[in-house]
């Protein structure tokens, strides 16, 4: 090869090579140029990286990636789990606390829905986690988010046959379905096969709450206030001050009142579990689940509670407890001189201020009417009788003619009472016992009322019986104590709106029976519900 061509060669190599530096020195500038928009100082003067618009995926390629990728795989696990048919329904039980069975915390809590256990978390070493591989139990159930999961693998599973499971564990209602529940005679069918009417529920006795189970019944029947407690919007947002316990109490009831209510349970009965906690924490252990308390006293706590969590107060701010249930009176008040004066000395004191009649105002929930006093004796066949009443007898206290005596450990009145407004629902507590300084007394005298068409017009003031047009009402529960004072039991009668039927409940056993045997039992609490806009009664009694 002649110098002439050698040179040229070596020329164009040296050519090639500066094209190739000059473009990699290109790219290099460029890629520090890229670099340098993409630093920030922080504030101790550290580069931070920010994410870059060309970093995030664009939607079309995020499609892309999802059909081909890890996104698709996931979504075809989660909506093809292999594990639902180990899901077994017949162990599910939401009624009970939702806490780990392991280490009792209240936190991230899962429902094994195979054996039906509640465990914490799904992380790695989490007691959900340990069980499902050490069990093989895969399926989980968040019990605040309502997701379900498998584990081991971690993923979630979106299926729709998953829903009566969700349903069970938080009811809903819509304002149609409640409009409808007192219009409808269905029965249900519960997973293990039993029929029930929703509403008509039995509640399980956990040790000695039967109690209370039979007042949360008898207020489970009252239309209005159900249908308020039924959707949670109506309270879920009332404003509590910070610490405040007593709204759980409103939660619980809510969420009782769904699950006696609800048309696709599981199983023919409901357990009031949570709500009682509930009752012993807010009530400071005065009604306790496993000491038998006294359904007066617990009904009188419970609506006053109620009232006050959502926001009540004694005068001016209503709740749906009063609106349903508070009526009003006038007390007189006369004072009386001490027996053992003087009959001169008592007529004199007679005439002073001191011992004038006095009139107040005052609001109720409840009527006490008193019983009169059981006999002793017997009849020739050696055997107590047990005296009867009929119930305007016992209402003539209200007519504001009737006194009564009080007596304290200093001085005594004469009382006399006048209604002055009736409530949309009327309940009458039935004063059978009474406490000395040994022991409690029952008396068992039976109470003669009517089912239905109880009018009360006489008892109220002239001038307010032009205000109220509708004063009749009928019986829609009664709650019966049986037994000795302190060892006895409670039942209750309920009236189905929709099918018209009467049912007693006991704990879990729920029967039907005729209206004419609720009247021969040893009533002791009674909720009336009065008749407006000329309804007629449908209970055919």
């Amino acid at each position: 090869m002649s110098g002439r061509s050698k040179r040229e060669s070596r020329a164009s190599t040296r050519g090639k090579r500066e094209s190739e530096s000059r473009v990699n020195s290109a790219r290099v500038k460029r890629e520090r140029d890229r670099e340098r928009e993409t630093e920030a100082p922080s504030s101790r003067g550290s580069p931070v990286r920010v994410k870059r618009e060309a970093d995030e995926d664009s939607e079309p390629e995020r499609e892309v990636r999802a059909k081909n990728g890890r996104v698709d795989s996931e979504d075809r696990r989660s909506r093809h789990c292999p594990y639902l048919d180990t899901i077994n329904r017949s162990v599910l039980d939401f009624d009970f606390e939702k806490l780990c069975s392991i280490s009792l915390s209240h936190i991230n809590a899962y429902a094994c829905l195979v054996c039906g256990k509640y465990f914490q978390g799904r992380g790695l070493k989490s007691h959900a986690y340990i069980h499902s591989v050490q069990f093989s139990h895969h399926v989980f159930l968040n019990l605040h988010t309502l997701k379900f999961y498998c584990l081991p693998d971690n993923y979630e599973i979106i299926d729709s046959s998953l829903e009566d499971i969700t349903y069970v564990l938080k009811p809903t209602f819509t304002k149609q379905q409640i409009a409808n529940l007192d219009k409808q005679a269905k029965l249900s069918r519960a997973y293990d096969g039993t029929t029930y009417l929703p509403g008509i529920v039995g509640l399980n006795n956990i040790k000695a709450n039967d109690y209370a189970n039979a007042v949360l019944q008898a207020l489970s029947n009252v239309p209005p206030l159900r249908n308020y407690f039924l959707e949670e919007d109506n309270y879920k947002n009332i404003k509590r001050p910070p610490g405040d316990i007593m709204f759980l109490l409103v939660q619980r009831f809510g969420e009782l009142m769904r699950k006696l209510w609800n048309p696709r349970n599981f199983k023919a009965h409901v357990s009031p579990h949570e709500m009682l906690q509930a009752v012993v924490l807010c009530s400071k252990k005065t009604f306790q689940i496993t000491k038998q308390g006294d359904g007066v006293d617990f009904l009188s706590w419970f609506l006053n509670a109620l009232h006050s969590a959502l926001g009540g107060t004694k005068k001016k701010k209503k709740t749906i407890v009063t609106d349903v249930f508070q009526g009003s009176m006038r007390i007189f008040t006369k004072k009386l001189p001490h027996p053992d004066l003087p009959a001169e000395e008592k007529e004199q004191l007679l005439h002073n201020d001191e011992y004038q009649e006095t009139m107040v105002e005052s609001t109720f929930m409840y009527l006490t009417l008193d019983l009169p006093t059981a006999p002793l004796y017997k009849d020739e066949k050696e055997q107590l009788i047990i005296p009867q009443v009929p119930l305007f007898n016992i209402l003539a206290k209200f007519n504001g003619i009737t006194e009564k005596e009080y007596k304290t450990y200093k001085e005594n009145f004469l009382k006399r009472f006048q209604l002055t407004k009736l409530p949309p629902y009327l309940i009458f507590c039935i004063k059978r016992f009474t406490k000395n300084n040994f022991f409690v007394e029952k008396n068992p005298t039976i109470v003669n009322f009517p089912i239905t068409n109880v009018d009360l017009r006489e008892y109220l003031s002239e001038e307010v019986q032009a205000v109220h047009k509708h004063t009749t009402y009928d019986l829609i529960a009664n709650i019966v104590h049986d037994g000795k004072p302190s060892e006895g039991s409670y039942r209750i009668h309920v009236l189905h709106h929709g099918t018209g039927k009467w049912y007693e409940l006991q704990d879990l056993q729920v029967t039907d029976i005729l209206p004419q045997m609720i009247t021969l039992s040893e009533a002791y609490i009674q909720i009336w519900k009065r008749r407006d806009n000329d309804e007629t009664n449908q209970q055919g009694a």
